[in-house]
């Protein structure tokens, strides 16, 4: 086969192209034409391309700034420029779309030729001259045209996206991006590399020629002879579709059919044409639709197709469980084993009804389970058991014994106050506690609090957003020393924003404690003389709303003296500059201040778990509360409930077979505490109620141990807590 032979073979079947996208609940049926960087990459498709365009959009419009880039190299003289057939048949050679030779093919009548001239502004568009804004030139190698010129030439659409300072060409659904002085470019979203980087000559955005042909797959040719280049546009209008629905059941489910169709020429799409197509598929399977359109002129686009998958009707899940007896005694365990299954593995949630861990009255008891899928289909499941009339264990020895770590369980607190004392002592270890929880509500911007200080540091902030603006805090530091300082941070965690304080307190707690066990909030800050930064960039991550709670705990460490501000100010305002013209913040009835000696050691070595005991955080007497200092105003602070202060306890004879539970005093309480290095929910559910419930933290086994906690009090709940300390019922078989 000749040259010749090979270019018409090549034109004739570029022309034939279709656009391709399928989606989640359809694909292309094999035998559907891709361009050479389908092939490649699976994102272009060729589309035939249009005569007319709009000319109202300029190259100086496109590049807003005009003129030539910084980085633009000026075009060389025509005499020292590489020949232009050899750099486009080097192009041609590496992209595989067209083997240069003669450009003097028959056409057949859904097909245009736009001609480019080489070195020259000359376009001829069948048989009619038009005139570029700037040349076809070589430049390094590569031939250049202007971006205006083509697209006004082809039917594309041209615009510029401010927002990314890139230039977008589109023809359908697809698109591609250029930037200025980039060899990088997208189609349809994917990174490409063009043989050179565009550039700006006289205002006239360049971008090599091939970078346009390949990914919109347009077939060119090239005469060596008459220096020109061929591009083959097809007329015929374009049809495609795709499928709306990530998903199809036999059924069920209403196709969601998204055409698409457009003239190249601009001309109206008067008739359309559906094969295969169903509103609902009654049955599962793979099934071919295609689809054309017709245009104003009686032209018809090429069919396009799609295998549009529909799977097997969605089934109910089905509800199952067992118990592991029939019938049991009053206080005696009940366990359930749930067998629900679904055949998509898309159960999305189980409902219990009367599942209790023990009943504690004779009779039949019905149990019910209700699961249900993402689908929405449900199954319900009920069983009946027996209780008798003998007790095996009390309502208050069964849940002492049986409730799961983290959880809770009711029972008389008015007892508390009787029991024993664990007549502990303290140590205390030199960290000053800066507490900013006062005014608590804000409701304008400002300073919350202020104060300095050096070495171990710690930081408890708690406070809601009144200010009816969408606001953020920070908390600033200043070196006002004459040398360089250093803050290492070491521990933080943060709750909120949120609606709910208790919350907020509880997830900070829980953070502050999680970067102690991971260490992954360790880092360090250098201020210069004079130096005001940012610190903590988690508390101003994010906006707070009107009514939105956040809390934070951290500790640091300073090698100087560090002047701190923590303030509230709308979230669009520079903290750094607002700095200076805000004032403090009044306080309300709720607490700030600056406090010493914030971590307490607590060690008892006697055996505890004999007999009920209780030790107490928080009561300010075994526990006295912190005194300082307003950093603000430099007046009297008492510490109530001593927040912020870290409480490291070791208990080093915890008797066998002993409860250790967690009872507040003082209202609800929402937090966690570790446990030997286990985090442990205070509670899992809704909070804990003074005085008549408890949560279990831990159970000593067949032989005394060492039991050691860690315990801060959690930002909007309530001291004082007692650790109650009993031994567990015999255990009955």
């Amino acid at each position: 086969m000749n040259l010749k032979k090979m270019v018409l073979t090549t034109v004739s079947i570029a022309s034939l192209v279709t656009m391709v996208l399928p989606v989640s609940a359809a694909e292309t049926v094999p035998g559907s034409i891709l361009s050479t960087d389908d092939n490649a990459a699976g994102q272009m498709n060729t589309l035939p391309v249009s005569p007319n365009a709009p000319a109202n959009i300029t190259d100086k419009q496109i590049n807003p700034a005009g003129g030539q880039a910084e980085s633009e190299i000026p075009p060389k003289p025509d005499s020292q420029q590489p020949n232009e057939t050899d750099s486009l048949a080097k192009t041609e050679e590496e992209t595989g779309l067209v083997a240069a030779g003669t450009a003097n093919a028959a056409l057949s009548s859904d097909v245009s030729q736009l001609v480019l001239m080489m070195n020259s502004n000359k376009m001829y568009q069948n048989g009619k001259l038009y005139l570029a804004s700037h040349p076809m030139t070589v430049k390094d190698g590569v031939s250049y045209i202007s971006i205006r010129a083509i697209v006004e030439r082809t039917g594309l659409k041209l615009s510029y996206d401010n927002k990314t300072k890139e230039t977008v060409i589109r023809r359908g659904g697809d698109e591609l991006r250029f930037k200025l002085n980039s060899k990088n470019y997208k189609v349809n979203g994917t990174v490409k590399q063009m043989k050179g980087a565009s550039y700006s000559s006289k205002g006239v955005f360049m971008v090599p020629l091939t970078s346009i042909t390949q990914a919109l797959g347009i077939p060119y040719t090239v005469n060596q002879q008459e220096k020109k280049v061929i591009l083959s546009l097809s007329t015929k209008p374009v049809a495609s579709f795709s499928i709306g629905n990530p998903e199809i059941f036999a059924g069920e489910t209403l196709v969601q059919y998204m055409p698409s169709a457009y003239s190249p020429k601009g001309l109206p799409i008067v008739e359309e044409q559906w094969e295969g197509r169903e509103d609902i598929f009654m049955s599962p399977g793979r099934f071919v639709v295609s689809y054309r359109v017709k245009d104003s002129s009686g032209q018809w686009s090429d069919t396009f197709w799609l295998t549009v998958t529909v799977n097997k009707p969605h089934t109910p899940p089905v509800a199952d469980f067992t118990t592991n007896k029939d019938t049991y005694k009053m206080g005696e365990l009940v366990t359930y084993t749930d067998y629900s299954t679904d055949e998509n593995n898309a159960i999305v949630s189980r409902e219990w009804f009367n599942n209790e861990m023990a009943f504690f009255l004779p009779g039949p008891k019905t149990i019910r389970l209700t699961v249900k899928n993402k689908y929405g289909l449900s199954s319900t499941v009920e069983k009946t058991i027996m209780i008798t009339d003998e007790t095996l264990y009390s309502r208050d020895d069964f849940y002492k014994i049986y409730t799961p770590v983290g959880s809770k369980y009711s029972f008389d607190g008015t007892k508390i106050p009787t029991w024993d004392k664990v007549p502990y002592r303290y140590e205390s270890e030199p960290v000053t506690l800066i507490r900013s929880n006062s005014p608590e509500t804000v409701y304008s911007e400002g300073i919350v609090y202020r104060e300095s200080a050096i070495g171990n540091t710690r930081f408890m902030l708690h406070h809601v957003n009144a200010t009816r603006k969408n606001v953020k805090m920070y908390v600033i530091a200043t070196n006002r020393n004459a040398e360089t300082a250093r803050l290492t941070q070491m521990n933080l965690g943060m709750g909120g924003p949120t609606k709910y304080a208790t919350a907020s307190g509880k997830m900070s707690v829980q953070r502050y404690f999680e970067s102690m066990q991971y260490g992954n909030k360790y880092k360090d800050v250098w201020l210069a003389p004079g130096q005001s930064k940012v610190i903590f960039s988690e508390l101003s991550s994010n906006a707070m709303r009107q009514g939105d709670v956040i809390s934070l705990f951290a500790d640091l460490y300073s090698d100087q003296t560090i002047q701190y501000h923590i303030i509230m100010l709308q979230s669009t305002r520079d903290p750094i500059k607002a700095l200076q013209n805000l004032s403090v913040l009044p306080m309300d009835n709720h607490n700030r201040g600056t406090y010493y000696e914030a971590t307490r050691n607590i060690q008892y070595g006697d055996l505890i778990g004999l007999t009920p005991s209780r030790l107490m955080i928080g009561d300010n007497s075994q526990d006295p509360f912190l005194i300082g200092t307003d950093g603000a105003t430099g007046t009297y602070q008492m510490n109530a409930g001593n927040f912020g202060v870290l409480y490291r306890i070791k208990l080093h004879r915890v008797a066998p077979q002993t409860l250790i539970t967690f009872n507040p005093r003082g209202g609800q309480y929402d937090g966690v505490i570790m446990v030997n290095g286990r985090m442990v929910q205070l509670p899992e559910t809704s909070g804990l109620r003074a005085p008549h419930e408890a949560a279990v933290l831990y159970r000593t086994g067949d032989r005394e141990e060492t039991v050691e906690m860690l315990f801060t009090a959690a930002p909007g709940s309530s001291l004082s807590v007692n650790l109650l300390f009993q031994p567990l019922p015999e255990i009955k078989h």
